[in-house]
């Protein structure tokens, strides 16, 4: 299990070979970080493009390959794979080093992408946003593992603050390129264009890659015999906890008796598999490591809810349109962005803690007075208000939580952490969302996928209350979370 203590000293030696006078000046983009940075920040801001591209021109591909009804599992093929395939990146990086579940993954990523842009059905479609999701999953799992190995610790905040960056244009642009392409070209070009983009990241980062962070930790014969295998039990519960989410989510997709079977099977695999997988004493916020784990969860789950629905309940109660909608929460990119740069200053490195608390208190104060727009009374810029300073605390929390998970794992056990790190965000993102959707059916929401005029009179207001406000409890438990992150008191 992952010590629960600061492993400085060891990580510093690994990456930190610089005279006191290097030392002292080094940064990010200083000649011995610069290609590895650019590279893969590169990587990241592809992942970012992807993902805000792709979710514009969905809807269309599902209505003219004629699977509107399976929309859903477009979204929930790449949840499940990308479950495993970030706990297979954990055991691959720890044990032969990240280079290769990088480049597999990336290689993956793109073929998901050419599978889907080339599908004649939905469920080629599918198919194609599975393997995605398995390159997803390697991919972030092996960056965070880079990040351990190649940077010393006084400088990860700063990488970790040009990761959330990365998003800040894409989250802008690429909206508004893929409706453009799928308009003018069609749906197929934003999934097939997308590869080229990976030529540039893959040709800076992996060289750099190899000679900095590849290869096992351990240098000893008996060492990296010792790991060279793969511990097959926590893939099995990979699978299991893959196959658990994705049932929970088909299960809370339709409201009917006969999906308690579906939904019992999905809670029975996932629960010894998310104990397996997390650290011990994460479900109890056990001090240190667990907790930092559990608060990744708690942020990412309760915001990310809240935020699926914002733009269906300004659309459907205020009458907006969908763009103006989406534009409500565009300045949040930058204010998220802003939060991870305030975290990466050094002189708040002692007060890391204090600050993650106040994101919490932030994103809870944001879910909360989300719904207020549903008073006519409420200036409906409200809304972009509230998510501003939301995504603000987000930024503090999200990068403050990767630089405390590198800084309490061993060298050998960053990809391990890292996977589960990334376990708690994904899986509390679907639990959570699961939920909210349960919710919102069950009280007149109407199915979120349509956001129709015709919505608009299936969804009652407090069909959103009901979303909202019980993810502004999760995210305030999480400022209780934010009081656990030292290992001793």
């Amino acid at each position: 299990m992952s010590a629960l203590e600061p492993r400085d000293t060891e990580v510093a030696d690994i990456s930190d070979r610089s005279g006191p006078h290097d030392m002292a000046t080094d940064t990010v983009l200083s000649r011995n970080h610069r290609a590895l940075s650019i590279g893969i920040v590169s990587v990241v801001l592809l992942i970012a493009f992807e993902a805000t591209a792709v979710g514009t021109a969905m809807p269309v591909a599902a209505r003219e390959l004629d699977g509107v009804s399976l929309y859903a599992f477009a979204f929930s093929g790449f949840f499940t794979t990308s479950l495993f395939g970030m706990v297979l990146s954990g055991q691959w990086s720890d044990r032969r080093g990240p280079l290769a579940p990088l480049a597999t993954g990336i290689g993956s990523f793109v073929a998901g992408l050419l599978l889907a842009g080339t599908a004649s059905t939905m469920w080629v479609f599918i198919a194609g946003r599975a393997v995605q999701g398995l390159g997803g999953g390697l991919v972030i799992v092996a960056l965070y593992v880079v990040v351990g190995r190649a940077y010393p610790e006084r400088l990860r905040p700063s990488i970790m603050a040009a990761f959330a960056a990365a998003w800040v244009v894409p989250s802008i642009v690429g909206p508004l390129a893929s409706g453009a392409v799928t308009e003018h070209l069609g749906w197929r070009w934003v999934f097939v264009g997308i590869p080229v983009l990976v030529v540039f990241p893959l040709a800076i980062a992996l060289p750099q890659i190899r000679r900095r962070a590849g290869g096992p930790v351990g240098e000893g014969a008996g060492e990296g015999a010792e790991r060279s295998s793969f511990d097959l039990r926590r893939i099995r519960l990979a699978l299991g906890i893959s196959l658990g989410a994705g049932l929970l989510q088909y299960a809370a997709q339709d409201l009917r008796w006969l999906s308690l079977l579906p939904g019992a099977a999905g809670a029975a695999l996932l629960v010894p598999a998310v104990r397996g997988l997390l650290p011990r004493g994460t479900y109890r916020a056990a001090r240190g490591l667990p907790s930092v784990v559990l608060l990744r969860g708690v942020a990412a789950g309760s915001f990310v809810a809240a935020e699926s629905f914002v733009p269906l309940m300004l659309v459907t109660q205020r009458g907006l349109s969908p763009t103006l909608a989406g534009f409500s929460l565009a300045a949040g990119g930058v204010t998220w962005a802003l939060g991870s740069w305030v975290q990466s200053r050094a002189r708040m490195a002692q007060h890391r803690e204090r600050l993650m608390t106040l994101g919490m208190v932030l994103v809870a104060a944001a879910i909360a007075a989300a719904p207020s727009v549903l008073i006519e009374a409420v200036p409906v810029w409200t809304v972009a208000v509230a998510w501003a300073f939301g995504c603000f605390g987000m930024g503090l929390v999200i990068a403050s939580t990767s630089v405390l998970l590198l800084r309490l794992s061993a060298p050998e056990e960053a990809g391990t952490n890292s996977a589960a790190l990334q376990i708690s965000d994904a899986l509390s993102n679907v639990v959570l969302l699961a939920a909210g959707g349960a919710a919102f059916a069950a009280l007149g929401g109407g199915t979120v996928a349509h956001t129709t005029a015709t919505t608009a009179s299936a969804s009652h207001p407090a069909a959103f209350a009901v979303v909202f406000l019980p993810m502004a409890a999760v995210a305030l438990a999480g400022v209780w979370v934010t009081r656990r992150l030292r290992a001793h008191s």
